[in-house]
């Protein structure tokens, strides 16, 4: 049976494992050398070339959840998509990036570009014809994020994925927010699919990782310039993340059903002005949400009524802890202004709508009606 044909669970729980052979263990064990035999072996192996075995067998999970051939694991999201970029950006080409996305990932475009002559260009909205009014000649590379961070605004995924192909382009989406159990951009069509694993791919919020995945001809691009960057990750990570994916898809379903009920109850909470999530019927893109998502996510934000200071409210909470990150079992909060998007202006984030006072929700495991409870108590303090 193809790995590809199993159920999201029966990956998770099986594809990439390591056999015992040794002492027969049910779980992978772990594989700590850096140094490893050369001669007469197949796989001249060395973590920096990120094949040691741990690193090997979870990419074939990961890989597998995204249906595509091959994966490589990193040491951070953002040194997963830096190391993506500079795989197909060389000096004097150009790239079209969605202007509603992680912070990290702008302010790396707008830091670190500059220094290596690669030009870009921040789309004005995130519908199809914004990506292709953006295309110039030298346009090498389309990137999107969807559902974006933190406004979880939703991009035709398909239309972006056929635009670059009718352009000769190639395409890469941040997948992060949705997870492979919300979302398979592949397929749509998108050539390269990454993710910060720190998220729901670990999802105990111990871990720091990143992944990428796509053809073996566009991942080869990547692991030759990754090598000799050198972003891999330690092994013993890289178990613990194994580890934690096995039950990835019974946590993210839980937290979505969680964040749709969560959604909706604060859609009504009068202290609430504005709650952006795809899955109200009230979002501007719900119906392509619905039709290209398999789930609606467990991310969600929303913005407190006039007069309320959200920084009060959010020290208000006593179960929801205020904390950087996102997608642990334990649902938090932050504000983008002062978290994932301190990086950029004033101007910056006024452009793409992140107010100072717009808090971001990640959603946990825990029981709902303890979730509406913290945040009521928290509103009626402030």
């Amino acid at each position: 049976m193809s790995k590809n044909k199993l159920g999201l669970n029966t990956i998770c729980a099986h594809v990439g494992e390591i056999k015992d052979e040794q002492f027969k263990g049910a779980v992978s064990p772990i594989y700590l050398a850096s140094s490893y035999e050369f001669i007469d072996v197949d796989v001249k192996r060395y973590p920096r070339y990120f094949n040691t075995p741990n690193q090997e067998y979870l990419s074939k999970k990961i890989a597998a959840l995204e249906r595509k051939e091959v994966a490589m694991i990193f040491g951070s999201g953002m040194a997963a998509i830096s190391h993506m970029f500079l795989a197909f950006l060389n000096s004097g080409d150009h790239i079209v990036v969605q202007n509603t996305l992680y912070g990290g990932t702008n302010n790396f475009i707008r830091e670190e570009f500059p220094k290596f002559n690669i030009e870009f260009t921040f789309t004005d909205g995130y519908s199809v014809e914004n990506f292709e009014a953006a295309i110039q000649p030298n346009t090498k590379l389309i990137h999107l994020e969807t559902p974006s961070n933190p406004l979880l605004t939703i991009t035709d995924i398909k239309a972006v994925s056929d635009l670059g192909k009718a352009n000769n382009i190639v395409t890469s989406i941040d997948n992060t927010f949705a997870s492979p159990v919300n979302q398979t951009p592949s397929d749509f069509g998108i050539d390269l699919i990454m993710h910060s694993a720190t998220k729901y791919f670990g999802g105990h919020s111990d871990i720091c990782a990143g992944a990428v995945t796509g053809s073996k001809e566009h991942m080869d691009k990547i692991w030759n310039v990754s090598k000799n960057l050198g972003g891999s990750l330690s092994d013993f990570t890289v178990w613990m993340l194994e580890r934690s994916m096995k039950t990835m898809g019974l946590r993210v379903k839980k937290q979505t059903k969680n964040a749709g009920k969560m959604a909706k109850w604060l859609e009504k909470n009068e202290a609430i002005k504005k709650v952006y999530y795809p899955g109200l019927k009230s979002h501007p893109e719900y119906e392509l949400a619905k039709a290209q998502m398999h789930g609606f996510g467990a991310m969600l934000s929303f913005e407190l009524a006039d007069g309320l200071d959200s920084e009060k409210f959010q020290k208000g909470l006593k179960l929801i802890k205020a904390s950087m990150s996102l997608a642990g079992v334990e649902s938090t909060v932050l504000s983008p202004a002062q978290t994932s998007h301190a990086l950029l202006s004033q101007e910056e984030r006024d452009a793409i709508g992140i107010s100072d006072g717009l808090i971001r929700f990640s959603v946990g495991i825990e029981s709902v009606k303890d979730l509406k409870k913290d945040i009521q108590q928290a509103l009626n303090t402030i």
